[in-house]
């Protein structure tokens, strides 16, 4: 199989919008005259009906009449589908406990052939019986019925005439993808995958491993004693906990008890694998460090915090020399011995983010004692995807083996994979507790490289993202949501993806609640970690949680767990940059547009509306009280008016926002390159100047800004003598004015001589914007 560069779909805008499905949810079951519907907690995906043959075990079975033994194995064989278990050496009474699975909509026979066979090593393998089972006599399963018993069945000969040694413990049943042998069963559509590709393709739920901040306060220490005994050590400690080294600052003067109080925090998971190793070492000069002493201590040790409370310090010693030493030479180190001065906990009240605050699915702490009850449960049912690409080429031509991830708080769900086929249907539904509504979920999905055990990394075909806050409580959405995949060579459509997704809330209190609690846990806001601290923490946490879901069965692979952890969203790119650029400036239209009408109003464009405007002026300064009660009134008004518009779908990727569009091909091809880059110098060259104009351009904007500010400070500080002296007379009889006036004439005045009609208005800046734009600023001492 070789990878290919899909082609997108035709660029057709309408092409990228969210559409609305119709799918026939919820179970239905034959009752003689039609199909029944039943209600059911798997009523969010399409039935799938499936012939399920359970082999249980065999008894009794015939020796070879040539080796006196038996290997055993059972062939399943419906139409042209065989399916066959693992076959046992030198047992007449195997027990293989396995099921298979034939999809209703490809029989193409009307009976079930179950064979018991003898496995040879040369030739052809011996028949030793069958049993046959007429379809149409095949009961139906019902949930919640119990699990159908299986049963003892004689063997008969290959021509059914007669009945043979042997029996064989069979189970055959018609049921549905919501029976709990669907996830382990063997499927017919994979009759083309063998070895280790067979774990590759079923569903599986991931819970990522709970998650711990490591903070280590590294105190003091004492009887540091460097290798040179004429100088004093310019001591540090280095902390290491597996891949994560930390270093603190070097003591700000040399002595033999440095002291630091400095914290540095780590990221470690359960069960704790790495132990956290302590080093104090001499710089001798910048590139040389020299190894003082060492400590070594498991994880398991250190106490669990679950509030700000300070945890108990503690002394440890210092191990000068490494393995190999004399134990004379050791004895005597450790009856001097050097020591640290640490306070090391586990911090149980923070949320340890291992996925963009932006897309956030989950904010509990670590503790589970201090989770709160849930507030609404999330259903999705994943039905299927339409018009995928094709993602590698197999026999000359192109062909997909998709598969979907989702993946909320700490709960990642794996379909099923679907062979060769560019519109899969999944029709596989999950649930997640919900603690805050404010939560995004992610849904990816994937191009299955492993099926045949070479190494390839699976392939991004696209990523779906919905807001619970953004879904009506106790509705059924079903849409189909573009797979919307930036390339460099611009957006491409890989397909659409269909969902049903339902959001029941348990408790309004609890939900209204929750609205007005803090985001994260208290302790981000008690005791808050750095910006830079947050990125390292992140990126570390995504590691370890794509490191411990590939050691999986069948493994989440890490290219998997990166796309949907959002593993580069914090690089450089300037498409985002122009995206975020227009964000700020569709903010800033409203109030533009405000100013501009206000502005029209000033200028008697439409007299109606200035004397409109002026009445209403007039009216709030008589009645002053009532301006707060007017501008709520107001904003309740807007709301209800923008009711009758409000989304009747989720959002979905948006090229336009994204910026995607019109994004040049240069920009892109930035964007898609490695970090550090791997382009020629002439191309950095050229992206560098472009990158310089554009900081350039901001560097006049920040520095406007900042010389706006140092003209108002300058008005009091005595900068422009004159200016300063001007103002502050000014500030002494505005105070005398207002303090004799009453408040309702200043507002008013002041209110009428802004409204003041075009004849009585100058074309010339006003004086007191005169006076400011005359305030000196510190661009005169730039350099």
């Amino acid at each position: 199989m070789q990878p290919v560069n899909p082609q997108g779909h035709p660029g057709d805008l309408d092409d990228y919008d969210l559409k609305d499905t119709n799918p026939q949810l919820g179970e239905r079951w034959p009752n003689g005259t039609g199909y029944e519907r039943f209600s059911s907690t798997y009523d969010l995906v399409e039935q799938m009906f499936y012939l399920y043959v359970r082999v249980e075990k065999a008894k009794d079975l015939p020796p070879s009449s040539i080796t006196g033994s038996c290997d055993p194995y059972v062939e399943v064989k419906l139409g042209n589908y065989k399916g066959r278990t693992r076959h046992f050496e030198k047992k007449i009474n195997p027990e293989w406990k396995q099921v298979f699975a034939f999809s209703k909509d490809r029989i193409q026979s009307s009976i079930l052939e179950v064979f018991v066979k003898d496995k040879e090593m040369i030739g052809r393998d011996d028949y030793l019986g069958r049993v046959v089972f007429d379809l149409n006599e095949v009961p139906t399963r019902v949930p919640p019925d119990s699990p159908l018993a299986p049963q003892w069945y004689r063997l008969e000969d290959r021509r059914g005439t007669g009945k043979v040694r042997g029996e064989i413990m069979v189970a055959v049943w018609l049921g549905t993808q919501a029976d709990e042998a669907f996830s382990e069963a063997w499927h017919s559509e994979t009759s083309s995958v063998y070895g280790e590709g067979v774990l590759n393709i079923r569903s599986k739920v991931y819970v990522s491993p709970k998650l711990w901040y490591l903070r280590v306060n590294v105190i003091e220490a004492q009887d540091v004693v460097p290798d040179d005994r004429n100088r004093l050590p310019e001591v540090f400690v280095k902390v290491q906990v597996g891949s994560q080294v930390l270093k603190s600052k070097t003591c700000s003067s040399p002595t033999t008890n440095p002291l630091w109080n400095e914290d540095l925090v780590f990221v470690v998971a359960e069960p704790f694998e790495e132990q956290l190793l302590i080093t104090v070492e001499d710089r001798i000069h910048q590139s040389k460090e020299v190894m003082l002493g060492k400590t070594l201590l498991p994880l398991n040790i250190f106490e669990k915090r679950l509030d700000h409370r300070p945890v108990h310090s503690r002394w440890f010693n210092l191990e000068k020399y490494g393995f190999g030493v004399l134990e004379a030479d050791r004895r005597k180190d450790l009856q001097f011995s050097s020591r640290v001065h640490l306070r090391v906990c586990l911090e149980g009240g923070y949320h340890v983010l291992d996925e963009s605050t932006m897309y956030i699915s989950d904010q509990r702490p670590t503790a589970k004692q201090l989770w709160k009850q849930p507030v609404g449960i999330l259903e999705v049912g994943i039905l299927g995807a339409e018009g995928l690409l094709p993602m590698k080429m197999r026999d000359g031509r192109g062909s997909t083996d998709a598969y979907c991830v989702a993946k909320y708080g700490q709960k990642w769900v794996r379909t099923r994979t679907i062979l060769d086929t560019f519109n899969p249907k999944w029709n596989e539904q999950y649930t997640w507790e919900v603690y805050d509504p404010c939560t995004v979920i992610t849904m990816g999905v994937f191009d299955n490289c492993h099926l045949g055990g070479d190494g390839a990394r699976d392939s991004r075909i696209g990523k779906v993202r919905i807001r619970l806050s953004t879904l009506e409580a106790h509705r059924i959405y079903t849409h189909s949501y573009p797979l919307l995949v930036l390339h460099p060579h611009g957006v491409k459509k890989m397909g659409e993806l269909q969902l049903a997704v339902r959001f029941t809330t348990l408790s309004l209190a609890n939900m209204i609640y929750v609205y007005g609690h803090p985001l994260l846990p208290k302790m981000h806001y008690l005791h808050p970690l750095t910006v830079n601290q947050v990125d390292n923490l992140r990126y570390q946490a995504m590691n370890i949680v794509a490191v411990r879901l590939g050691r999986a069965e069948p493994p989440l692979r890490k290219e998997v767990v990166e796309y949907m952890l959002d593993v580069d969203s914090h690089m450089w790119s300037m498409r985002r940059s122009k995206a975020n650029f227009f964000r700020i400036m569709s903010l800033l239209s409203g109030m533009i547009s405000v100013s501009r009408w206000f502005g029209e109003v000033c200028k008697w464009r439409n007299p109606i509306t200035s004397v409109l405007v002026h009445i209403l002026f007039l009216i709030l300064i008589w009645y002053p009280e009532l301006i707060l009660p007017t501008v709520f009134l107001y904003m309740f008004l807007i709301g209800l008016w923008n009711y009758r518009f409000r989304p009747r779908h989720p959002p979905h990727m948006d090229t336009k926002l994204s910026w995607a569009e019109a994004v040049h091909p240069d920009e892109l091809d930035e964007e898609f390159d490695t970090f550090p880059t791997s382009k020629s110098q002439d191309l950095v060259r050229m992206r560098y100047d472009r990158l310089r104009s554009v900081a350039g351009r901001i560097q006049t904007v920040v520095g406007d800004i900042a010389t706006q500010g140092e003209r108002f400070q300058s008005l009091l500080s005595w900068r422009d003598p004159r200016a300063t002296a001007l103002f502050i007379v000014f500030c002494l009889c505005a105070a005398v004015v207002l303090y004799t006036t009453p408040f309702k004439v200043v507002a008013l005045v002041g209110g009428l001589y802004y409204l003041r009609h075009p004849r009585f208005r100058s074309k010339l800046p006003s004086v007191p914007s005169n006076f400011f734009r005359r305030m000196p600023a510190q661009t005169d001492s730039l350099l």
